[in-house]
């Protein structure tokens, strides 16, 4: 309530010690201690090479140090402790919850990843409505981190599709077993024209419209060109969460739609107009033109 800066800087130090304690590196060394193993390529190592910069984790470091600081700002001491009273105890105690939580996570991060992953199985089998709906949990997921886990089913090579990695290898559908770039193509009318048409109804809507063209053109720019929507989507998603379902539904329904026009294109960064130009001459793209109705379809 008092805006101080130790309880961002308790923040800090959750972040930095649980990313760090839950990194492969460590978690294998203590998996060795106790006669067990963290072999790459499995899902618990993805789960945990996952962790460094995870949004959840960071939601959670937040917490705990907000709670830390609220907990013990006006903590007392002994007198041959009192250095530590009050506000400098904040980080000390910070850090103790988040040695306890992170044991916690050793145990229930790999769980909440699989999950996720089996998830991802049953979605991978419904083709055209499993990419739909795939898309839909992709941008539902984002505030927390958890998306990642359904990105390395569907995108790498989790459980053998990777569709980035095949589409942007330069195979085709006929090499893999399944519609190569169907699970990429559908966020592209959604983050080149889909945001700049949100931003566009947010300034129209707008009481004070110079503020709001300051505030949404530049990241409609940025999601045009490089598909980067994070400027957009956190700038509304705690502000009506309910709108930002929707928005991810219809993402989910425009890669039901581009599964089924035929429209393919792949993207190495995200689906913005970069990305869409340089995987327009790859074997597995088809129908790039299409990105025009479905754009306008989209704004």
């Amino acid at each position: 309530d008092d805006h101080d800066g130790t309880a961002g800087l308790a923040g800090l130090v959750s972040f930095l010690m649980m990313q760090q304690l839950l990194s492969p590196g460590v978690v294998g060394t203590i998996r060795a201690a106790v006669g067990s193993t963290l072999e790459e390529g499995t899902v618990d190592y993805i789960a945990f090479s996952k962790i460094a910069g995870n949004s959840f984790i960071g939601i959670l470091a937040a917490v705990i140090g907000a709670t830390c600081y609220n907990k013990f700002k006006s903590t007392k001491l002994p007198d041959w402790l009192a250095f530590f009273s009050g506000k400098r105890s904040v980080a000390i105690m910070t850090a103790l919850v988040s040695i306890v939580t992170s044991v916690i996570l050793l145990f229930v991060w790999p769980v909440i990843f699989g999950i996720l992953v089996a998830l991802g199985n049953g979605i991978a089998g419904l083709s055209g409505i499993g990419a739909g709906i795939y898309a839909f949990l992709n941008r539902l997921l984002i505030p927390t981190g958890l998306h990642h886990a359904l990105n390395n089913v569907f995108w790498f090579d989790t459980i053998g599709l990777g569709d980035l990695k095949h589409f942007w290898a330069g195979e085709t559908s006929a090499d893999v077993g399944w519609d190569l770039g169907m699970y990429m193509s559908g966020f592209f009318p959604c983050m080149m024209f889909g945001i700049p048409g949100a931003a566009l109804a947010m300034v129209r809507t707008a009481k004070n419209k110079k503020a709001a063209i300051g505030l949404v053109v530049s990241a409609a720019i940025c999601a045009f060109v490089c598909g980067v929507t994070e400027p957009f989507e956190f700038g509304f998603m705690f502000l009506c969460f309910p709108l930002y379902v929707v928005y991810a539904a219809l993402y989910g329904i425009f890669t039901i739609i581009t599964y089924y026009s035929g429209f393919r294109a792949g993207f190495c960064f995200s689906a913005g107009a970069t990305d869409l130009v340089f995987s327009a001459s790859l074997p597995a793209a088809a129908k790039t033109w299409m990105i025009i109705p479905l754009g306008i379809a989209a704004f």
